[in-house]
């Protein structure tokens, strides 16, 4: 009976057998701790003393700190940089308002100076004073602005300090040619008056026929008595 037992045993049917650790649980699991912990400070430590040993430790931090001055330098001159720009900015529209008006200051002295050369050339063709003669007709200019029209000007003027007052008339022949024949005519409505102490400008239209051709232009002054004063006659070409 205890050789069969023994056989059964040693055989392959025998039933299987578990060790077991006799080591508890909670032993088990502080020892696994222990020995993760370890292995990563282990681990730590071999990286930190292959930082120091290869140099990477103070190169990162002097490029960090070298990498911040360069930051600091960049805003400053982003600032600088934007105040430039601010500046110029203002100095644009500063120098935009002066230009504009520099040009409406420009275009008012181009209007007046139009109107003092046109002055200026009116009496720039004054004619010196004749001696001994008190009323004087001077600087007669005549144009035609368009056909059948002619436009007059003269200045007439008394000699003296002080003159009198003169009272008459003055008149404008124009004489030519109409369709190959002599043709004249004087002021629309006849003599105009006039009164002058020092001197007088005088101009003014006259409408004729468009196909005359005008040779001369003849200004004449005519006092209340009737007597002619002072003549002017201008030729033109």
């Amino acid at each position: 009976m205890r050789w069969k037992l023994l056989r059964r045993r040693l055989s392959v049917s025998a039933p299987r057998v578990i060790v077991r650790s006799h080591l508890p649980w909670p032993l088990r699991w502080a020892v696994a701790a222990v020995v993760l912990g370890f292995s990563g400070a282990l681990a730590l430590w071999a990286f930190e003393t292959g930082k120091d040993l290869a140099g990477l430790e103070g190169d990162a931090k002097q490029e960090l700190a070298q990498l911040r001055v360069e930051v600091q330098g960049l805003r400053a001159e982003r600032d600088r940089a934007q105040s430039i720009a601010n500046a110029a900015d203002g100095l644009l529209k500063a120098e935009r308002a002066t230009q504009e008006r520099l040009a409406q200051d420009l275009r008012v002295a181009q209007s007046r100076q139009q109107s003092l050369e046109a002055d200026l050339g009116f009496f720039q063709r004054l004619l010196p004073v004749t001696a001994g003669q008190a009323l004087q007709l001077r600087a007669l200019h005549a144009e035609s602005p368009a056909p059948g029209q002619t436009r007059y000007q003269m200045l007439v003027m008394q000699s003296g300090k002080s003159p009198s007052e003169f009272t008459g008339r003055y008149d404008i022949l124009l004489d030519g040619l109409l369709a190959g024949q002599p043709w004249r005519m004087s002021l629309p409505g006849g003599a105009q008056p006039l009164t002058i102490r020092q001197y007088a400008r005088v101009e003014g239209l006259i409408d004729h026929p468009p196909g005359v051709v005008l040779k001369t232009v003849q200004a004449r002054v005519i006092d209340a008595q009737g007597a002619v004063r002072a003549t002017e006659t201008l030729r033109l070409p």
